[in-house]
């Protein structure tokens, strides 16, 4: 299965580290070179930013999703293909899992570790079966060791689909979110 639209999680700021602006740019950019639509949180400020000036400046199609809230705060994009401003942070959510096939989650803050885990979480109960994937081993290496802990403690089942990959490359991480697209038939087994 191709994906059509992949919904990139990453932080309303720039971090510490020029890699991650470097890792924000060469995602979005694949992503449209790729003819995948990008479905991000809708700013024009940090991480966020750099990836859908990336996704356009390559001529993809980039689709903002944001909360009146932070409509004014993160200084909502004003070139995009489309942009949706919703009520709250839910609604914001939940329109991203709607429009998107997978989740390529950057480095970020609190906002972008709950919005990953909140679908990993609707994966793993079958609300839809879309993957997640993590790039940058070095940043997220906390994360995979807590998620290898939750399935060697048996509270997460070891070999699903819906378990979040972990890798350093773009181009890997969208082979395997388009494998694992085509592997995640639900099965309400995983569950117990």
């Amino acid at each position: 299965m191709a994906l059509d639209a992949v919904a990139v999680f990453c932080g309303s700021r720039f971090g510490t580290d020029s890699r991650w602006t470097d890792l924000a740019a060469t995602t979005g950019r694949r992503l449209a070179e790729l003819g995948v639509t990008v479905v991000y949180g809708g700013g024009n400020v940090g991480l966020m930013g750099v990836v859908a000036n990336a996704a356009l400046e390559a001529g993809g199609d980039v689709i903002g999703v944001i909360p009146h809230q932070l409509d004014a705060r993160e200084l909502s994009h004003p070139g995009l293909t489309e942009l949706h401003v919703v009520d709250d942070m839910h609604q914001r959510k939940a329109l991203m899992a709607e429009r998107s096939d997978a989740f390529i989650t950057l480095p970020g803050g609190a906002g972008t570790l709950e919005e990953v885990t909140e679908q990993w979480t609707w994966a793993q109960l079958g609300i839809h079966a879309k993957p997640a994937a993590f790039l940058d081993t070095t940043f997220w290496a906390p994360m995979r060791e807590l998620v290898n802990r939750m399935v060697e403690s048996g509270f997460v089942v070891a070999g699903q689909p819906s378990i979040p990959w972990f890798g350093d490359d773009v181009d890997q991480a969208i082979a395997e979110l388009e494998r694992r697209c085509v592997l995640h038939p639900f099965d309400p087994e995983d569950l117990v």
